[in-house]
């Protein structure tokens, strides 16, 4: 147990080296005039989708599972992200962030056939999508091609998390049903391309039906009425359950190829204001499981929540207006809402520890 905790931080560390890059070089991407970051910016969308979130799913994965085999699938992906920062043919760092969502299909087979369940078998189909996605990339694909494929493995990962904490709710009639036939609209949205009208559409529709199953069925409603860290949880997830109705509503409106920044819009309220929204909700509960960090919920992180938001309410209305400036100012506000949240969490770490701590000598 020590040996495989002593492994988790290093495999962490290469997730935050992912994050750092990922934004740096959505800076490039947002025309920014810093050193090197123009060089990255082609990596912008597989350093954050792969390099970050695949390795910290896998991570997650494989502290669930308790056995030693299942941290390849996130020591392999960190070493996909060293292999393309070190400037590597894509193909190969492609290669190795396949041979890392194969050990997470594994994982996520062990798991489904232990526990028989929706959310194991959405868990199992979102491990698939990564692993379709980096397979094509690492055959040539372009990066537009294999993205839905990403995007719909952090939606199924993320659904299913969800689906298994509401799973002890009484299931109302066809509510199974209804996610199965979103689960497979994404599926079929991701096989034809979202920069495709039809890929777009049925992304879009599968994007709305997903966001109105969880808005109805997650138990983020309830815990709206409670406070502190419950409350500020389902106020994360309620919001980024908001941009992924936004972003099904950009791609069925304004398919990409229909504005210049059509693709952006969704892609962004997506990755930023769902993904990372979820991510703020449930870093209290998922870093105290995987590197024992202590943390506590502390009033300050509504403030980089709001931030967050506040960023892609931006980069969509600049979006819409082709507003080159507005976008490139809602990058630097997303970055600023990451770093923020980590120095909350790191302020909010410190006086736990030392509230700890004076509560022991108090109490000799």
């Amino acid at each position: 147990m020590h040996s495989r905790g002593a492994v988790r931080a290093p495999l962490l560390a290469t997730a935050a080296i992912a994050l750092l890059a990922g934004v740096y070089a959505g800076f490039g991407r947002l025309g920014w005039d810093i050193p090197h970051a123009s060089a990255l910016a082609e990596l912008h969308g597989p350093l954050l989708l792969c390099g970050l979130f695949g390795t910290l799913v896998s991570l997650e994965r494989a502290v669930a599972i308790g056995r030693g085999w299942a941290y390849a699938a996130p020591a392999l992906s960190g070493v996909g992200t060293l292999v393309l920062l070190a400037g590597a043919p894509v193909p190969a760092a492609a290669g190795v962030y396949a041979l890392a969502a194969a050990v997470l299909v594994g994982g996520s087979l062990v798991i489904t056939m232990l526990q028989p369940a929706l959310f194991t078998g959405t868990l199992l189909f979102g491990a698939l999508a990564w692993l379709a996605g980096n397979l094509l990339w690492a055959m040539g694909s372009p990066i537009v091609d294999v993205v839905g494929w990403w995007l719909t493995f952090l939606i199924l990962t993320i659904a299913a998390e969800r689906l298994e904490l509401s799973r002890l709710r009484a299931p109302k009639r066809g509510s199974e049903a209804l996610f199965l036939f979103a689960l497979g609209m994404l599926l079929a949205g991701a096989q034809n391309g979202i920069t495709t009208r039809n890929g777009s559409t049925l992304f879009g529709i599968a994007l709305l039906v997903m966001m109105g199953w969880l808005l109805r069925h997650d138990i983020a409603w309830a815990n709206l009425r409670r406070t502190g860290q419950a409350r500020f949880m389902a106020i994360c997830m309620v919001a980024g359950y908001a941009w992924l109705g936004a972003a099904g509503l950009a791609l069925m409106g304004f398919p990409p190829g229909a504005s210049p920044f059509s693709y952006d819009i969704a892609l962004h309220a997506i990755l930023t204001g769902f993904v990372f929204s979820m991510v703020f909700g449930h870093a209290l509960i998922i870093l105290p499981a995987i590197v024992r960090l202590r943390v506590r919920y502390a009033a300050i992180l509504y403030a980089p929540l709001f931030l967050l938001h506040g960023a892609v309410a931006l980069r969509v209305a600049a979006g819409l207006a082709e507003w080159g400036a507005g976008r490139a100012a809602s990058g630097a506000l997303t970055g600023l809402a990451l770093a923020s949240f980590a120095l909350a969490l790191v302020l909010s770490s410190r006086r736990l520890r030392f509230a700890t701590i004076d509560g022991v000598r108090s109490s000799r």
